[in-house]
């Protein structure tokens, strides 16, 4: 039998990130002249981004969302010196495959981002498995990428854990009925995330690693 899995969203939860695509959306927005609050913007980060264009753009997405999601991809990918790993984030998932289980990256980034976050992880020896925008249609609170993500790994959702730091990321698991872990870095507040289904939540990466012997991940590989 294959070793449970446990799923690992990248943006503001690994790396420190969901600002800079706030920045990013911010400029693209603005760019195309329908500019939008930041704080908008961040509720919908980790969104599908059809989504989140429908939601920030509304009537206006048809005719402006390709410009505004091609300015966001080239702003955010100039920010990139600005991007770094939380503290603590390398170590926790260098813990997670100390216990034995698979540590998969299940985000539909797509392919530039990708290779941008994981050279700023550097956690490549303890991968088992990535997911990226290419393997889904439809990202997150949609469970495709959740359930790509178990299928590679060859295990059932009681055998997976996601760990995210968005209302999206629970959702999405919770509908591919793998249990969800919250942390705060990504800028959602505690309560926010248990309410859409976080079975615990975290402050950040150091504060997962501080309490993994007592959390469901340690659980799963037991």
């Amino acid at each position: 039998m294959v070793n449970p899995a446990v799923l690992f969203d990248i943006d503001g939860t690994l790396v420190d990130s969901n600002y800079a695509h706030v920045a990013a959306w911010s400029r693209a927005l603005e760019e195309v002249g329908h500019p939008v609050d930041s704080w908008r913007i961040h509720r919908g980060i980790g969104m599908d981004s059809d989504l989140l264009l429908d939601e920030l753009l509304g009537g206006r997405a048809e005719d402006l969302g390709d410009r505004a999601s091609a300015l966001n991809s080239e702003h955010y990918l100039a920010a990139a010196g600005s991007l770094r790993a939380f503290a603590h984030a390398r170590e926790l998932v260098s813990a997670v495959a100390d216990l034995g289980l698979q540590v998969v990256l299940a985000t539909s980034a797509p392919n530039d981002e990708l290779q941008l976050l994981r050279s700023v992880l550097g956690i490549e020896e303890d991968l088992a498995l990535v997911t990226s925008a290419g393997d889904v249609e439809q990202a997150k609170p949609a469970p495709d990428i959740v359930q790509v993500a178990i299928a590679r790994a060859g295990v059932e959702p009681a055998r997976a854990i996601m760990v995210g730091d968005s209302i999206w990321d629970v959702r999405g698991a919770a509908s591919a009925g793998v249990a969800c872990i919250g942390l705060l870095s990504g800028g959602t507040g505690r309560l926010e995330l248990l309410e859409a289904g976080a079975i615990a939540v975290y402050d950040d990466a150091g504060d997962l690693l501080a309490h993994l012997a007592d959390s469901a991940i340690a659980a799963l590989a037991r």
